[in-house]
C-alpha cells in the first residue's frame, strides 16, 4: 500500500502486509537514517502493536512525524480492510 504524508519531510510511505503483520516499510524523503531505523523496528511487528506506539509522537512543533504518520496509514489499511468483510 502506498500512503501519502502530510505535515513531514517525508512525502510518502510504502508499505506491505502480511494479515496483520507489517512485512515492511519504505519512506520517501525525510531523514533516512531514522527512517530506516524505523522501517526496521517494526518489521514483523503487529499492525495493533505498531499503532499503538507511533501513533501521538510529534516532531519538533509540529502536530505529526513521520512514525505518527505511519500509524495513520496502518490505521487508514486497517480501515480499509475492516469495510471489505
Amino acid at each position: 500500500m502506498q500512503y501519502k504524508t502530510s505535515g513531514t519531510c517525508s512525502k510518502m510511505i510504502d508499505f506491505e502486509m502480511d494479515g496483520d503483520t507489517i512485512q515492511s516499510v519504505a519512506f520517501t524523503g525525510g531523514c533516512n537514517g531514522n527512517l530506516q531505523g524505523i522501517s526496521s523496528l517494526v518489521q514483523g511487528m503487529n499492525i495493533n502493536d505498531a499503532i499503538a506506539k507511533l501513533k501521538g509522537i510529534r516532531c519538533g512543533f509540529k502536530d505529526t512525524s513521520c512514525p505518527d504518520q505511519l500509524a495513520r496509514a496502518l490505521e487508514e489499511y486497517k480501515a480499509r480492510g475492516e469495510k471489505r468483510i
